[in-house]
């Protein structure tokens, strides 16, 4: 029997992690695209870690592995957890989780930037970048304190016996502690990026106009090895990429310090991604004997502050806040919040009334990022029925003219059906609405998201992104966390969930423990 054989072989009390098995009616089809899904990860698989794809980018990226650990879980939990913790063994001193861990046998003109560029141990030393290890000095988005916790509930007593949560709890804990406390840069509370990579959706419209206040690196000091496996026209452009370089750059020429770059922005799914962990962390803390409350009530804050900076009632959706509107900042400061729902930034006073630089705005660019919130049981009821109507609305057409969700506006002059993140569509952020609809009672809609993602990744070859209209591939085919997402969603019952509808839900801004994302519905085939 072949490893991918082996791999998708395993017993039923191991390939569920949501509700109680459902094997038995999973058709025909669905089984044989969780073989595919499988053989992926299998090619994808490095001894410790997954590639996103072979080609295109042959090294360790930080959300890809949380969201492939997701998937791996269901047909090898020890393989999953490998993954986290090969991720958090290249954690700097300061906390940061890098985005990039390098393989050191992966030739240096293979991807750009590479270590060479990077310099995390010489340019890193301050902020306790490893010496052993190869790595970039940005981040990505946390969404790793839920895949932990998904993945121990996918074997608990594996898990326990190899004392996996004991061993991930005190570095996520610490990853968490440097994004609210040296990434908090407006002031109010909430994590900036400072830099489009960051946050993962890297050439969004959304950062066009903070970019365009940064002075391109000249092309002719950097060779991008993306265009080696990948057509121009689906990829950033020059002039982007010389601003991500020039960006990069800066940041490391600073030692990685946080709080003085050209460029932090308040992104809401960045930001949603951390409360959604916050979540986890608190289930995790509680597993090991610890309490979770302190948790729960930092993810009700944070859920309170998300609102307050960034929800736009007149877009029905949130927006991201440009924090160097008005220029750069001073030390740690940031102007003001905007209050109100429909504010579109303003100066202000920070926290305790600390006066701000003033110049912080809203970004006018509606973009799925927007959306991601959905993902948060502690949603006030009436935003998170605006959200469903926006994702329904002409501006992204989901269930009408998309099966997918677009990374951005169909209506919007910047939109582009398959450059990157300018319009195209991707499978990671169809999970996390479409787990975001099914926690705020549209199960409906979120059954033909998930077969939307099943289908559109079998039919595609497990393509990185794609057209929001036709379905064509773009990118990299057998895209890791494409395989590993359909592979989760293989595993979702069809019509069974225990969520509350729109109209009959919670108005607190955190609920019971046991509602929401978070349910303890999200197991394994036995709790151990």
């Amino acid at each position: 029997m072949d490893r991918t054989a082996q791999l998708t072989a395993r017993s039923t009390p191991y390939e569920t992690a949501y509700d109680p098995p459902a094997t038995a009616t999973t058709p025909a089809t669905t089984a044989s695209l969780r073989t595919r899904a499988a053989r992926v990860l299998e090619a994808n698989w490095t001894g410790a870690s997954t590639v996103p794809s072979r080609d295109l980018y042959p090294h360790q990226w930080s959300w890809d592995s949380a969201f492939i650990a997701i998937g791996l879980r269901h047909v090898s939990p020890r393989r999953a957890q490998t993954e986290l913790e090969t991720l958090l063994a290249a954690q700097w001193g300061d906390g940061r989780v890098p985005h990039i861990v390098f393989n050191p046998s992966v030739p240096l003109d293979a991807y750009f930037p590479s270590p060479d560029f990077w310099r995390s141990a010489t340019a890193g030393r301050t902020a306790g970048a490893p010496r052993t290890l190869q790595t970039s000095g940005i981040v990505q988005p946390p969404v790793h304190a839920l895949a932990a916790w998904l993945v121990h509930r996918a074997d608990p007593e594996l898990s326990r016996a190899r004392g996996f949560l004991a061993r991930v709890h005190p570095r996520l804990a610490a990853w968490h502690r440097y994004l609210l406390h040296r990434r908090d840069l407006g002031g109010a509370g909430l994590v900036s990026v400072v830099h489009p990579w960051e946050q993962g959706m890297d050439n969004s419209p959304c950062w066009d106009a903070p970019l365009a206040r940064i002075t391109p690196a000249p092309a002719r000091s950097f060779r991008r090895a993306d265009l080696d496996h990948g057509a121009a026209e689906d990829r950033p452009t020059d002039l982007d990429y010389g601003r991500y370089v020039r960006l990069a750059a800066d940041y490391r020429d600073a030692g990685y310090a946080d709080g003085g770059g050209e460029f932090a922005v308040e992104d809401p799914a960045f930001n949603a991604l951390l409360i959604a962990s916050e979540h986890a962390l608190a289930r995790i803390a509680e597993e090991l004997g610890a309490t979770g409350s302190a948790r729960r009530a930092r993810a009700q804050r944070l859920t309170a502050t998300l609102v307050e900076r960034l929800w736009d009632a007149e877009t029905g959706m949130f927006l991201c806040r440009d924090l160097r509107a008005g220029g750069a900042l001073s030390g740690r400061g940031a102007s003001g919040s905007g209050r109100g729902v429909t504010g579109r930034g303003a100066s202000g006073s920070g926290a305790g009334g600390e006066p701000r630089v003033p110049g912080s705005r809203l970004l006018p660019e509606r973009a799925v990022s927007g959306l991601v919130p959905l993902i948060l049981p502690g949603l006030p009821r009436d935003i998170a029925a605006a959200l469903v109507r926006t994702l329904r609305g002409p501006h992204f057409s989901v269930g009408d003219r998309t099966r997918l969700v677009p990374s951005y506006d169909l209506l919007g002059e910047a939109f582009d059906p398959h450059r990157y993140w300018r319009g195209p569509a991707w499978f990671n952020t169809g999970w996390l609405l479409e787990r975001g609809l099914r926690t705020h009672g549209e199960t409906a809609a979120a059954e033909a998201l998930r077969r939307a993602v099943l289908d559109l990744a079998d039919a595609t070859g497990f393509a990185e992104y794609v057209d929001p209209y036709t379905g064509a591939p773009c990118g990299a085919t057998g895209f890791g966390w494409t395989a590993a997402l359909a592979l989760d969603l293989c595993h979702r019952p069809a019509v069974r969930h225990e969520r509350q509808h729109l109209d009959k839900s919670i108005q607190r801004v955190v609920p019971p423990t046991d509602t929401g994302t978070f349910d303890r519905s999200d197991r394994g085939g036995h709790r151990g």
